[in-house]
């Protein structure tokens, strides 16, 4: 299943920058995962300083 940003994403990008197949992009109040092009490798939670990525 693939990982979702909670509400405590502060939009940094660190995420976006670190997912290996570009499925993170900025959403209206955070950025968001694209459930269809995640691969769940974690890259992206890993990289979150707040951990407002958890898997889905």
């Amino acid at each position: 299943m693939a990982y979702v940003i909670t509400d405590d994403c502060v939009s940094c990008g660190a995420c976006a920058a670190a997912c290996p197949v570009e499925a993170i992009s900025e959403g209206d109040s955070h950025f968001e995962i694209n459930a269809d092009t995640c691969i769940d490798c974690g890259s992206c939670a890993g990289t979150c300083p707040t951990g407002a990525i958890k898997e889905g």
